[in-house]
């Protein structure tokens, strides 16, 4: 039975708000596990992950015939 002197805690309802308050810091935890991995994520890809090497690039244009066997022997000589 409900006693209006006790409040929330004589009422029976301090496990509804136990839940809630469970609920509560497990979303601001998981909140601040996700933020913290999207920055690692979005650093590490504008640091240059997934880009190109120099000596990627110099083969690509070989390749392609942009530049001779002459011309990519000496640039791979020059990025060793």
């Amino acid at each position: 039975m409900w006693q209006p002197d006790c409040g929330w805690a004589g009422s029976g309802w301090w496990w509804v708000m136990m839940v809630f308050m469970a609920i509560f810091w497990i979303a601001v935890i998981g909140g601040v596990i996700w933020l913290i991995v999207w920055l690692a994520n979005r650093t590490r890809t504008a640091v240059g992950e997934g880009r190109e090497s120099p000596l990627d690039i110099l083969k690509r244009r070989y390749a392609s015939g942009e530049i001779n066997r002459e011309e990519y022997e000496r640039m791979k000589e020059e990025l060793s």
